[in-house]
């Protein structure tokens, strides 16, 4: 049977979900989602970008966190996504340079940090691949939201 290969959303779908609010699986909102990541090989979405924003005394900052594992784990409709992990580690999820490419090792240490061994969902779609090869692009076309 055909795994969640299905269920991982088209590019153009996914790039609809860009500057919707994006909820844990709980529906505690986390941030908003800002672009797309699409593997190098396939071109299918990957990852998506999500901006946190954290307040610190009476200045805030964003950092922008990979959220999605892989973006199958996401649902979006009426202006929000939801993903299937929760806040606290979505918030403390390594933060990526949404312009930069990442490298099959990025990749594994993300869904390492989701709790995803080697041999499952995306973790396993990049395991096989060579060391230090390229695992995922930013979408071309995808405009970033702010």
């Amino acid at each position: 049977m055909a795994e969640a290969a299905t269920a991982v959303p088209a590019v153009a779908e996914a790039q609809g979900w860009l500057g919707f609010e994006v909820d844990d699986v709980n529906g505690a909102h986390v941030g908003r989602a800002r672009s797309l990541f699409v593997d190098a090989e396939g071109g299918a979405p990957a990852w998506l970008i999500v901006a946190l924003r954290r307040r610190w005394r009476r200045f805030s900052r964003r950092r922008d966190v990979l959220v999605a594992l892989p973006l199958r784990d996401c649902a979006g409709a009426a202006g929000r996504v939801w993903i299937a992990h929760r806040a606290d580690s979505i918030r403390s999820a390594p933060t990526v340079d949404p312009t930069r490419p990442l490298l099959r090792e990025h990749e594994l240490a993300i869904c390492a940090h989701f709790g995803v061994g080697e041999r499952v969902g995306r973790a396993a779609e990049v395991a096989g691949r060579p060391a230090g090869s390229l695992a995922s692009t930013p979408a071309l076309g995808t405009r970033s939201v702010p």
